[in-house]
């Protein structure tokens, strides 16, 4: 699960966001971010970004319940050409809830 631990930042609750950037070498792996809560000590997968991206930078509103997190350089063929060129993007994750993220 840890591949090439990348990007940390602690949102406003105290929990830790690990975002890795491994190797495209391995067809079956996708780079993702996890969620390392202290109180609890447990580390779960949050977001897994497409095949051949790097997940880097994330940052949340105070009250943590909206989240931006990039992808950049996804690869592959984007949206259905060989000609087309994959496009970083910022994700913007809420609650359906409208809730706490990571919690």
């Amino acid at each position: 699960i840890f591949n090439s631990p990348d990007g940390l930042w602690f949102d406003y609750n105290g929990r830790l966001w690990i975002q890795t950037d491994g190797s495209d070498a391995d067809p079956y792996f996708n780079n993702m971010m996890l969620a390392a809560n202290p109180e609890t000590r447990e580390i779960k997968r949050f977001f897994v970004g497409p095949q051949g991206c790097e997940v880097t930078g994330v940052v949340s509103t105070p009250d943590v319940k909206t989240m931006f997190v990039n992808i950049q350089h996804p690869d592959g063929n984007w949206p259905n050409a060989a000609e087309s060129r994959p496009r970083d993007a910022t994700v913007i994750v809420t609650k359906d809830d409208g809730g706490v993220i990571g919690a």
